[in-house]
């Protein structure tokens, strides 16, 4: 036995006992793994059996990895046509089949969206929450949650996402002005939002339009005497649809394209010196002719996914891009 093993006090048994407490390690590390991802499947397994499915995957299908794009395709599909209940149980099945920690953890992701587009909000924000766990350095999912937190009027719980999305260097500015404002006008503590608000339209250039919408709204003298002309094409809605009551004739009186607006609209009797508007000058003249019976109706468009809507938003409910909307108005009878 002393010919086969070395001496304790060679040098070759130090090297031999290195290698095997090195040989050791590597396998209890390995079975950990396997016992930790095990583990983390059935985590993920009792995670996903909260959310309930319709079932229009069939469950004896044979699972196979080339099954993996055309099922992604096809949910995006169904969900780009609204039909997010498909789409869920499609991603339910992918994560439950796919054998890699990075597909199931894409393809959670791609549920939490669907979930998100639904308006079913808890279940996204546990979602991606769920996520975070595995893996904390995902830009994509923190905005993701930072959106639900927003829509949940979460939004000290917003705030808090703002701080990990500028560490992995995300511009996050005009969304971090947007929550703060939201943060003031819904938090019911808070004294002089009107004087605060003044403050705020002039730190955020990009809050113009929220701003001047919600003072319209609270306290419309205050939101006259903040009237920028060089941004009248931002609120020409805004003006158009005001109530006559809301109407400053002395704001009016100062600025050319306001009587010519309200001119158009009816609201004055005479306006001959024409603005830069091309749609107020048409109902202008038209007005001028004896035709009363114009008007004009509006269409918002998000200037990141050119999609339009017949009513104005916040953010965008196809790309969820912030304070990006441009107004397109359109002369109608009425």
């Amino acid at each position: 036995m002393e010919q086969i093993l070395p001496s304790y006090r060679d040098p070759l048994f130090s090297i031999l006992l290195i290698i095997t407490l090195i040989l050791l390690t590597a396998l209890i590390t390995y079975i950990w793994g396997l016992y930790a991802q095990n583990i983390r499947d059935e985590n993920l397994k009792g995670f996903l059996d909260k959310f309930n499915s319709i079932n229009s995957i069939d469950e004896d299908w044979i699972f196979n990895s080339n099954m993996i794009k055309p099922l992604e395709i096809l949910a995006k599909v169904h969900q780009e046509r609204g039909e997010y209940n498909r789409s869920i149980d499609i991603y339910l099945y992918l994560i439950k089949n796919s054998d890699t920690k990075i597909s199931k953890i894409d393809f959670l992701h791609s549920l939490g969206e669907v979930y998100l587009y639904a308006g079913f909000l808890e279940r996204a924000k546990n979602i991606f929450l769920e996520i975070l766990k595995e893996s904390p350095r995902s830009p994509d999912t923190l905005y993701n949650l930072l959106i639900v937190y927003e829509m949940l009027h979460l939004y000290d719980k917003a705030l808090e996402v703002i701080t990990p999305l500028r560490v992995l260097y995300q511009n996050v500015d005009i969304v971090e002005e947007f929550l703060r404002f939201q943060t003031l006008i819904y938090d019911k503590k808070i004294v002089n939002k009107i004087d605060r608000l003044e403050d705020m339209i002039l730190l955020y250039p990009s809050l113009y339009r929220n701003i001047i919408l919600y003072l319209f709204k609270s306290n419309f003298q205050k939101a006259w005497s903040l009237f920028d002309e060089d941004r009248l094409s931002d609120i020409l809605d805004i003006l158009w649809m005001l109530p006559k009551s809301k109407v400053d004739l002395d704001i009016i009186s100062k600025y050319i394209s306001l009587k010519r607006l309200y001119y158009a609209k009816g609201y004055l009797q005479e306006s001959k010196i024409p603005s830069n508007i091309f749609v107020i000058e048409m109902l202008a003249n038209s007005r001028s002719m004896g035709f009363d019976d114009g008007g004009l109706s509006f269409t918002y468009i998000c200037n990141k996914c050119q999609n339009r809507f017949p009513i104005s938003f916040y953010r965008c409910q196809n790309c969820m891009s912030i304070n990006s909307i441009s107004i397109e108005a359109n002369v109608i009878k009425i």
